[in-house]
């Protein structure tokens, strides 16, 4: 299986506070990649450096085999133009926290505006896709809604479609049902669910540790800016090497 997302020695600070401190990293084609950790472990950092919204200070991020913000030109790296990087993240699905829909935008122009600006597609085309896709998330009827119509699960399944609406390698998630109330997480992870089986490559942050039991193919465990556990489910989350995994699992479930 081919090496998605390859993550080497990447740091990141913010003024005096390191956040990441050499995380290293793969994820291959297919696979889903759930990473847990208690706030402030960097988490959501590592996942805008895979998408270069955030510059690493140090170390490499590689997606599909280009590393990101950067082209290769022998052993040197050079810094691509913000028109090159914003076409290189068109490859990449970001689904936030908080939806990040445009409030003026139906449900459908949501999803329609991305393919329509960013890779220029007939917006005939861009709309039945995205009609398609609403279909996909179980928002079919929604098309003509305004987020401010809308729950905020639907909003989140709204966001997902938005995401898939450019087709990406990958999808990355942040805390995708973290400001859902708990009624409404369900049909979000449901949808989750639904691209995992399709075999879509996924870097989920979340603290829903159930579904990571179920959906992950791989478990990562951080804390403190650090990577200190990884694996399959059943170890990481059944059998924990690692106190502080221990520690944190013993305090959420």
């Amino acid at each position: 299986m081919s090496v998605m997302v390859d993550i080497r020695s990447v740091h990141k600070s913010f003024g005096p506070l390191d956040v990441l401190k050499g995380i290293d990293l793969t994820v291959r084609a297919g696979e889903v990649t759930v990473v847990l950790g208690p706030s402030g472990s960097g988490k959501s950092t590592l996942l805008r450096t895979i998408n270069h919204l955030e510059k690493a200070d140090r170390g490499e991020v590689s997606v599909d085999g280009s590393p990101m913000g950067y082209r290769r030109a022998g052993d040197k790296l050079y810094e691509l133009p913000e028109r090159a990087v914003l076409r290189q993240r068109t490859r990449i699905g970001f689904v936030f926290q908080n939806f990040h829909l445009f409030p003026h935008l139906t449900a459908l122009d949501n999803v329609v505006e991305a393919p329509v600006s960013a890779l220029r597609r007939p917006r005939k085309e861009a709309v039945a896709a995205a009609r398609r896709l609403l279909e996909r998330v179980g928002l079919g009827d929604k098309a003509d809604a305004y987020p401010r119509q809308l729950s905020g699960g639907q909003q989140q399944r709204v966001a997902i479609a938005r995401a898939l609406a450019l087709e990406p390698k990958l999808l990355l998630f942040d805390e995708p049902t973290s400001a859902l109330d708990p009624e409404l997480v369900g049909e979000v992870l449901d949808v989750i669910r639904d691209l995992a089986e399709r075999g879509t490559t996924m870097i989920v942050v979340t603290h829903e540790i159930a579904f990571a039991r179920e959906v992950a193919d791989t478990v990562v465990f951080m804390a403190d800016g650090r990577i200190v556990e990884q694996g399959p489910p059943g170890e990481v989350l059944g059998a924990p090497r690692e106190e502080r995994t221990r520690a944190f699992l013993a305090k959420v479930l």
